[in-house]
């Protein structure tokens, strides 16, 4: 059963049963997380910064790519929407996605 850690909202850990759910699936099911475009890689509300467990997510989609390229999403970043987790991970909300009503550390 992987597990996704939230390590700048109170280090937050969601246990997901489902291998198979995008990182944002799991991260609805617990807490509130910034999404725009409906989960469909549109836009970058939804991205995360990656802190460890990168290789047990998904490989990057071609949204994720093209926002690379245009440095809308740095190499340590994913869309929640788009990354598919295969096993343990821990990421951080990034400033400029914090919502103003939970309480982020750091």
């Amino acid at each position: 059963m992987p597990t996704v850690v939230i390590a700048n909202l109170k280090s937050k850990s969601i246990h997901c049963e489902d291998k198979r759910e995008s990182l944002l699936d799991i991260l609805l099911s617990r807490t509130d997380w910034m999404h725009a475009c409906g989960a469909k890689g549109r836009c970058t509300t939804c991205k995360a910064k990656i802190l460890s467990g990168g290789d047990n997510l998904s490989d990057p989609t071609k949204p994720e790519q093209q926002y690379a390229k245009l440095n809308k999403l740095r190499p340590d970043e994913r869309l929640t929407c788009q990354a598919i987790v295969n096993g343990d991970v821990t990421i951080e909300v990034p400033k400029e996605t914090q919502l103003p009503h939970l309480n982020y550390t750091k």
